[in-house]
């Protein structure tokens, strides 16, 4: 029997993986600490879950338009004029099963067979894997430590050909946590204006920034940078809403007509009550969401330093998201118990059996020798988690 051979193309997710593997181990009595969540480790604030709850009572739970509700779309048009001086139309605005979905949208919109996307390394898991289900090629484009894991318009030129269609840019990043300036991002953005090529912007943990940083939008640069531009967000992440299912995007009119019709044949409308939640959390209070930028901002500042403290391991202090990108060069090559550590994998697998603590290698993720570790974690898991590490590491050969 014969199956979809994109569909056997596609890789499993290694950051579920690890958090499925790290599972059963608890689950057979195992003190595990893990470091894979993709998920604030917060409750969906109070308001919001009221909001939802409303909803059914008043019987909000039949299908919606496809692209979504007319106030959520208000609320997310709302959002982006007030934070980023961004103007959109709700027809403009299509809201879908989360931002994964919205990704997925976007890819089968706008690509066609041997359509050419480039994507800086390291990435997020999902994005090579939805590139090549729509027909895409994905494009690595490397990034180095010493330029704090982005690119440029001269790193960029190098990939450039008359196939290529896309860029796809995250910022914060998902896993170095590293935030674009003004000045990077508009380099990037007239590069992509010069050679015609869209701009499909992550920005889901834009509200989840520390210190002095500021996100700034690649739509930001004037109205040809808007319209190549395709930004992806949701409430997931900011508001402590992973389960809810709620992403959006903000496009041109003829995509976004493109995307509704594609929807309405694969999915229809997100869920209705998901919906009324992620409106409460746009128009609501925003006290939880402050709440919980300080403790992360407390947690990664607690982490770097742990990580830091490990001879033979080293990190850019993280401005973005709840992930540190943590360099393993300074132990490949050693041993433990006779194993080699030949790679980040190896790093990970050694480290869970030994000392039960589950990270993520960066195999996944387009790179070698790093590993990401999710501080969406409480304070406590970070000091135990990063004790074994330090325990493993100094264990080596």
């Amino acid at each position: 029997m014969k199956y979809s051979q994109k569909a056997l193309d596609i890789s499993a997710s290694p950051t579920l993986a690890i958090d499925a593997l790290a599972k059963k181990l608890r689950e057979s009595g195992e003190n595990v600490i893990g470091f894979g969540a993709g998920e604030p480790d917060f409750d969906t604030p109070e308001n919001i879950k009221y909001a939802a709850i409303c909803a059914i009572v008043r019987g909000y739970t039949k299908y919606t338009p496809v692209a979504g509700i007319l106030c959520l779309k208000e609320a997310v048009v709302k959002y982006y004029k007030q934070n980023y001086n961004l103007e959109y139309s709700p027809d403009e605005v299509v809201i879908s099963n989360g931002a994964k979905h919205s990704l997925m949208n976007v890819f089968f919109s706008l690509l066609n067979e041997g359509d050419e996307v480039l994507l800086p390394t390291p990435y997020w898991v999902t994005y090579p894997e939805l590139i090549k289900l729509a027909g895409g090629k994905v494009v690595a484009v490397p990034t180095t430590k010493e330029a704090n894991y982005k690119i440029s318009s001269k790193v960029l030129q190098k990939y450039l050909t008359s196939k290529t269609k896309a860029l796809v840019l995250n910022s914060p990043s998902n896993p170095t946590g590293m935030v674009y300036t003004y000045e990077e991002l508009k380099d990037i953005v007239e590069f992509c204006i010069q050679n015609d090529i869209f701009i499909i912007s992550d920005e889901i943990y834009d509200k989840l920034i520390y210190d002095d940083q500021k996100h700034i939008s690649a739509a930001s640069f004037g109205e040809k940078a808007k319209e190549l531009t395709i930004i992806v967000n949701g409430v997931s992440k900011s508001y402590a809403m992973t389960g809810w299912r709620i992403g959006y995007t903000l496009s041109n009119r003829d995509l976004a007509k493109i995307m509704t019709n594609l929807q309405s044949h694969t999915t229809s409308n997100p869920n209705s009550i998901a919906q009324y939640a992620a409106y409460e959390a746009l128009s609501g209070s925003q006290e939880s969401l402050k709440k919980m930028v300080e403790e992360f901002a407390k947690r990664r500042d607690l982490i770097y330093e742990l990580v830091n403290d490990i001879e033979g391991l080293s990190s850019i202090k993280p401005q973005g998201a709840f992930y540190i990108w943590v360099d393993l060069s300074g132990i490949i090559g050693k041993s433990f118990e006779g194993k080699i550590i030949d790679s980040a994998n190896t790093f990970a697998k050694l480290l869970l059996e030994s000392e039960k603590v589950a990270v993520v290698p960066s195999e996944g993720f387009g790179m070698e020798n790093h590993i990401r570790l999710s501080y969406a974690t409480s304070e406590n898991n970070i000091k135990e988690g990063l004790a074994r590490i330090k325990r493993f590491v100094e264990k080596l050969k």
